[in-house]
């Protein structure tokens, strides 16, 4: 048994925490925001989303550092890592970077092509000969995507480059190792072949790309490498301790929450919302994603969904509102006072119904949000906070019957939720509890996606047969 670090470098904050096998507790956590994005005011209104990704790097360097003192005393086994998907930033023949990184959230495909016609619509016509294979249509923000709009508007920009993912530079610089990646993060390109377990060169040709520009693929849960003695130097984390290749968030958060793999629901809601069922073969569908799973198995994925930027929109109309007609500029309790006020109106919000789908789905990128059913009774700002959190738990369920009707699979009974969404939001644990109605059960410790990282890593050195073993032995669950 020993002590383990696991790293994700989420999109709104990067955290870090200490896990001790042993005693099946999370040691010491750490978390700081991920103020890194560096998209301009004209980039914006085009949908770009751009980061600076040496700023996360060092973000990442003080949340190691921060668990430096801890970690000497307590013998690091190992260290893993994970973070947010699909996003790419463009590395030069030194594994520098050489791009901004351009994030999951990226809608630059969204742009016309030719006439009428998208840079999405018009790969999508290609991806959809290739679905069964990839298991998820590309979207906007795919690495794959991103790098066919390159391709058309900086081809230059190409020449001698390789495309990696944020995580995956992270361990490059962690161990001063050319970075690889791993069939959880690299199936988010949009261009994996879940069959072959490799990039599917046909595809990529037919996008007028190189395989080359696509990062090594090596097994999930293995050792890429060791810490340098230059990040040892920067952090105070020892060198030569052992890092395991980096892990898709979706999979790692499913790893840190779910003890009964073959018998759960998750649900996770942050920025975003996911719901994610485990399958232990390759399954054709469509409408979801099909992505691998660490090791072996896969997840049957409905992503793109709405979560805590949906509340936000509420919450900045309502602030503009105190600003704009009061006066108002402080006001740092208003999530909370949104939740009283939710709290207060009955289920059914009294027949104000939301759809909080204000920026399009990866479905339907051109569908926007609506209130319906408004009335001299409803039109309050109680009612639009519950109607909205009603909403995004409404589709968790269409979501899950979809997944029963269309692909056939056993109901689960175990309902998990996980996600800053779900953890600080009550009321929002008790409606999505409602509309399925069962019990949520939700992580006993917070960061379940580093959690899952620390545990890939743990499998990665042998302590555990496989993740699955892992999550069993070490999970635990909140009293309800």
């Amino acid at each position: 048994m020993g002590k383990y670090i696991g790293l994700d470098l989420g999109t709104t904050s990067i955290s870090g925490l200490i896990l001790d096998t042993e005693s099946k507790a999370v040691l010491l956590h750490r978390n700081i925001s991920n103020n890194s994005e560096i998209t301009t005011p004209e980039n914006k209104t085009k949908g770009y989303s751009e980061w600076d990704i040496e700023q996360m790097i060092k973000l990442a360097y003080n949340v190691l550092s921060d668990l430096a003192d801890e970690s000497v005393r307590m013998d690091i086994s190992a260290i893993g890592v994970t973070g947010q998907m699909h996003g790419m930033v463009l590395l030069g023949q030194d594994n520098r970077f050489c791009s901004p990184l351009i994030g999951w959230q990226d809608q630059r495909c969204n742009q016309p092509f030719y006439g009428e016609v998208t840079y999405l619509e018009a790969i999508q016509e290609t991806s959809q000969y290739y679905l069964e294979k990839t298991g998820c249509q590309l979207s906007a923000g795919y690495m794959a995507a991103t790098l066919f709009w390159l391709h058309q508007n900086a081809p230059e920009s190409l020449t001698n480059r390789t495309a990696c993912f944020a995580p995956d530079y992270l361990i490059g610089q962690l161990c001063g190792i050319t970075p690889v990646t791993d069939p959880t993060i690299a199936a988010s390109a949009g261009v994996f072949n879940l069959q072959t377990g490799t990039w599917d060169a046909d595809f990529i040709h037919n996008l007028g790309l190189l395989v080359t520009q696509f990062p090594r693929i090596q097994p999930s849960c293995t050792i890429v490498g060791g810490i340098s003695k230059a990040t040892s130097n920067i952090t105070g984390i020892p060198s030569g301790i052992p890092v395991s290749v980096a892990c898709g968030d979706n999979q790692a958060s499913f790893a840190g929450s779910v003890s009964d793999y073959h018998n759960s629901l998750l649900i996770n809601i942050g920025t975003g919302g996911q719901i994610s069922v485990f399958l232990d073969k390759h399954l054709s569908t469509h409408g979801f994603d099909v992505r691998p799973f660490l090791q072996d198995g896969f997840l049957l994925v409905g992503a793109g969904l709405c979560g805590g930027k949906s509340y936000r929109v509420l919450r900045d109309f309502v602030q503009h509102i105190g600003m704009s007609v009061f006066g108002i500029d402080d006001t740092p309790n208003l999530y909370s006072n949104l939740n009283r006020l939710a709290s207060e109106v009955a289920a059914g919000s009294d027949g104000l119904r939301c759809e909080p789908i204000f920026s399009g789905s990866r479905r339907e990128p051109d569908r926007r949000g609506i209130w319906e059913g408004m009335s001299t009774t409803n039109f309050t700002i109680g009612h639009m906070a519950r109607s909205l959190i009603e909403g995004i738990a409404e589709q968790f369920v269409v979501f899950y019957e979809e997944m029963k009707e269309i692909s056939g699979i056993q109901p689960r009974q175990s309902l998990i939720g996980s996600g800053n969404g779900i953890r600080e939001n009550q009321l929002l644990r008790q409606i999505v509890s409602d509309f399925f109605s069962a019990p949520l059960k939700t992580p006993l410790y917070t960061e379940e996606t580093a959690v899952g990282a620390a545990l890939s890593s743990a499998v990665a050195i042998g302590e555990f047969s496989n993740i699955e073993d892992a999550s069993r032995n070490f999970i635990q669950y909140n009293p309800n």
